[in-house]
Formats: C-alpha cells, structure tokens, sequence
C-alpha cells in the first residue's frame, strides 16, 4: 500500500509541478528581462483555456484551429501587458508596476467572465479519459500530455536562450541593459520578445492542462501565486530554479493531500511563501541579486 501511494504521489507530483513549472518560468522570464513579477501570468493560462473550450469544445471548431486562436489572443494580450506595464515605469516605482500587473489580471478576470461566465470549463482530452495503471496507481493519458508539452517547452526554452542570437540578447538585456542598448540591442523588443514567449508557456499550459482540471475565469491569481512562489523557491530569475521549485512545491502539496486532507492543499504554498522571504530569499539555487532594467532602461529603444 505505501509503495503504490509513494508511486501515485510521484506520478501525480510529476503532473501538477509540470502545471506549475509553465507558470513559474513565465514569471522568471519576464523578472529577468524587467525586474517586474508579473501577476498576470495566470492569465495567459486562463484565456487560451477558456478560448480553446469556447471554440473546440463548445463550437466544434477543428481542435488545431482553435489552438491556434488561443495562441494569438494569448500573444496579443502579452503584448498590451508589456505596453501598459512599461508605459508606467518611468514615472512610477516597481512595485507601482507590480500593482499594475495585479489590476490588469483582475480586469482580464471580469473581462472573460463577461465574455464567457463564471463557471468551470473544459474540453474532451487529446487521448481519451481511460487511466493507465501502474500497479495499483494510476495517471490519465492527459497527464502524459501535461508532462511532455511542460518538458518540451521548458527544454526549447533553455536552448532558445542559449542558442539564438534573440536568446542571448534577451540574457544580455537581464544582465546588463545599458550595456546591452550600448552595442545595439533593441531593449524593448527585447522586452517584448520576453512577455510574448512567456505568454506562450502560459498559453500551452492552458491548453493541455483544461481537460484534466477544468479552467474557470477566476482562475489565473491563484496560478499565478503558486508561479510565483515556485519562482521564490527556486531562485527568481532561474528557470532550471522556477522548475525545481514548481516540482517542489506540487510535491508538498501532493503529500499534503494524500495523508492529510484536501482543504489544507493550499496551505503549504503560503506557508512556503513566507518561510522563503524570511530565510531564503534568493531561493534554493540562487536568483539574481540585482537583475532587470531600471526606469530609464524600460523606456529605450
């Protein structure tokens, strides 16, 4: 019994941290070309779930076709989240722009519940509902999806960042901008470049994570506190950290919710939240101590 329940917890473990890894990384990614948390970040998840449930499983729309619209909507409203949040920073502190991202994500959660409702959604999974057993435990075939989409885009995105001219302007951008505008990077294409491809991350997460989970349009704040104290954890700033933290965190609460009880699952993310800024603030591996752009560096060219 207890090797099939330490299976289980591994299994599920491996599924809910792959959830929590796309949001964590997101966050990472634009703190490290910004110096700004997005709290947004859960939003991008919500919207591409909600738009894929909307069009593929509600208007019959060829899956591939509505994934696609979800990725274009996703892109766009990264896109207006990095225009508003660096419109402001000139004039106002970081953590103004942080309030600011906070507003924009309970603005987009009226906003989809306007457009769809406030109810739970979710669409048919990619490879059916019949579970696969190991031993005595089980995972859906779903589940296999979230931690294969999870490993792939976490993978791409390390070697995006180490292998591409756009990668390396994006981690020169985070170590140094004025340097980096210096010898002609454009800082805020740079920018963009990091909300877009954070947006994408949350975008596919949404996408594979809906039919397991179901989506609801108040959904994002909460992935978007368990994102960010992955990101804590880890070491924000780091995406192997962000990674490391989102399994962490997902092992905690897996264990939580198999000897303990259901109603305390959340409770071990802000539990962890305030032991990590009170003893551990550069995280588990170590963020960077001073990372993003300044004001002026957000309103270069």
């Amino acid at each position: 019994m207890i090797l099939v329940d330490l299976i289980q917890i591994v299994m599920t473990t491996l599924t809910v941290g792959s959830m929590y890894a796309l949001v964590a990384v997101g966050v990472s990614l634009i703190y490290n070309a910004t110096g700004v948390i997005n709290f947004a970040q859960g939003e991008f998840v919500m919207l591409s779930g909600m738009t894929v449930a909307s069009l593929y499983g509600n208007m019959g729309w060829p899956l591939p076709a509505a994934i696609a619209v979800a990725l274009a909507i996703v892109v766009i409203y990264a896109a207006f989240l990095m225009l508003i949040t660096t419109a402001f920073a000139a004039r106002i502190s970081l953590i103004g722009v942080l309030i600011i991202t906070i507003g924009a994500s309970i603005a987009t959660q009226g906003t989809a519940a306007r457009i769809w409702d406030s109810d739970t959604h979710r669409f048919p999974p990619f490879s059916g509902d019949a579970p696969i057993r190991i031993l005595d435990a089980t995972i859906t075939p779903q589940a296999l999806w979230i931690i294969v989409v999870s490993t792939v885009c976490v993978a791409g995105l390390i070697w995006f960042m180490r292998s591409t001219i756009a990668g390396k302007a994006m981690r020169a951008c985070a170590l140094d901008p004025a340097a980096a505008t210096m010898v002609g990077i454009p800082v805020r294409s740079t920018i963009l470049l990091s909300f877009m491809l954070s947006g994408l991350l949350g975008a596919a997460g949404g996408i594979v994570t809906t039919p397991l989970t179901t989506i609801d349009a108040n959904g994002g704040m909460l992935l978007a506190i368990k994102g960010f104290t992955a990101a804590m954890l880890g070491g924000m700033g780091s995406i192997p950290g962000a990674l490391l933290g989102a399994l962490l965190i997902a092992l905690v609460e897996t264990t939580t919710v198999t000897f303990a009880s259901g109603a305390y699952k959340e409770l071990p993310t802000f539990t962890i939240i305030i032991l990590v800024l009170l003893f551990l603030p550069r995280g588990l591996v170590g963020g960077r101590h001073e990372t993003g752009l300044h004001h002026d560096d957000l309103t270069r060219t």
